[in-house]
């Protein structure tokens, strides 16, 4: 019994009937409706490639090794910082530390951290004195700069910066001894004065270079006046 094939059914030949088979089977055209939107993305990435502008549609891969730490990204050496202020806090040249470090590589987040924490210990009773010591250390080693290069000194804005910024570290340490032996009028002036001069000394020292001669008066008298009004802010006089 003998069926005949019909539309896509399938026609068993004998391989002893045909010598040869061959032939060919064409792909059906099938289309993907993705939406309106798929084909507008099409239609402005073809737009922007035909006009020399495909690589606006780049994407760059991140490296996963090339990530820095946080520390590194902002440019933040805490031990350069840790190196600078035992500079500061001991500015006697016998005691062998290389004290020009800190006016030869100037940073920023060293300098605002010790005027930070100046503040903070300023905010007792007296939270207001906080952005206005910051704005004193700005325009006041501002007005430093430009004494210091009117002088003839060879100094930038960021080196200024920094020393007057570290140099509060003497009024930080005497800040405590002040709360402890504030009764006592004659020891409590004797400590703040000890705390400017130790400050204002730290300062001119990195500031005042041979090159002012004999004008070194004429920028240690500022330096000196600038760290008594640090101190003032703090003690509220």
């Amino acid at each position: 019994m003998q069926f005949s094939p019909t539309n896509g059914d399938f026609t068993f030949v004998s391989s002893t009937d045909s010598e040869e088979l061959s032939g060919t089977i064409d792909a059906p055209d099938i289309t993907l409706n993705m939406g309106p939107d798929s084909t507008r993305d099409a239609y402005a990435t073809t737009f922007l490639r035909q006009r020399g502008y495909g690589w606006l549609l780049e994407v760059e891969e991140e490296d996963s090794e090339d990530t820095k730490p946080l520390l590194e990204e902002l440019d933040i050496d805490l031990k350069d910082i840790y190196y600078k202020i035992r500079c500061v806090l001991m500015p006697m040249p016998s005691l062998g530390f290389n004290r020009q470090v800190v006016r030869d590589n100037p940073d920023f987040w060293g300098p605002l951290a010790v005027v930070l924490l100046f503040s903070m210990i300023s905010i007792y009773g007296q939270f207001r004195v906080v952005s206005w010591i910051i704005t004193i250390w700005i325009f006041g080693s501002l007005t430093i700069f430009l004494l210091a290069r009117v002088l003839g000194g060879e100094v930038s804005y960021g080196q200024v910066l920094g020393v007057i910024g570290y140099s509060l570290l003497p009024l930080i340490v005497i800040a405590p001894l002040l709360l402890v032996i504030g009764g006592f009028e004659v020891v409590s002036t004797l400590i703040k004065l000890f705390g400017v001069f130790w400050a204002a000394y730290s300062a001119a020292s990195l500031l005042v270079g041979d090159e002012f001669k004999t004008k070194k008066p004429l920028l240690i008298y500022p330096i000196f006046l600038l760290y008594i009004y640090f101190l003032s802010l703090y003690t509220g006089v």
